[in-house]
């Protein structure tokens, strides 16, 4: 299994943590996120060559909740963040987070794991919705390098 693939999986898991008992940065200290990441480490048997990964994308993620959120909200017609399914909604935060976040990862990468990761936590239609939203967060970038 590709190493940036287990990544992804582990912070998705505690994405969806997080998620669940609507815990926020703004709630939880740095210590505190520190030690559920040294935890879900501990208990995934996660590598150290892939622990800084996991580390910037959950607590990139989980620190830019809202900018996230209002940049998928302005791709959604009528839909809120709030309206999608758990795991859809982490997954597709932690995809749009690694788009604004990580410019070296190309764009297509990044819709390719999060459709592989919603194929496998999400559900019958969480491949297809994610593959929908983030094509729409994309189409604008992709116009603008096109002109």
């Amino acid at each position: 299994m590709n190493s940036r693939h287990r990544a992804r999986e582990i912070a998705l898991q505690i994405l969806y943590q997080y998620d669940l008992a609507q815990r926020t940065p703004v709630r939880t200290s740095d210590a505190h996120m520190i030690e559920d990441l040294k935890q879900h480490y501990e208990h995934f048997r996660v590598s150290d060559d892939i622990r800084p990964f996991v580390g910037e994308l959950v607590a990139g993620t989980l620190r830019s909740l809202t900018e996230l959120d209002t940049h998928l909200e302005k791709h959604t017609a009528n839909w809120k963040v709030s309206r999608f399914s758990a795991v859809d909604r982490c997954i597709l935060r932690m995809a749009v987070y690694e788009m604004l976040h990580f410019p070296q990862m190309p764009r297509a990468v990044v819709i390719d794991e999060a459709i592989e990761l919603a194929k496998e936590f999400g559900s019958d239609e969480s491949a297809s919705f994610v593959n929908g939203i983030l094509d729409q967060v994309l189409a604008p970038q992709v116009e603008k390098s096109s002109v």
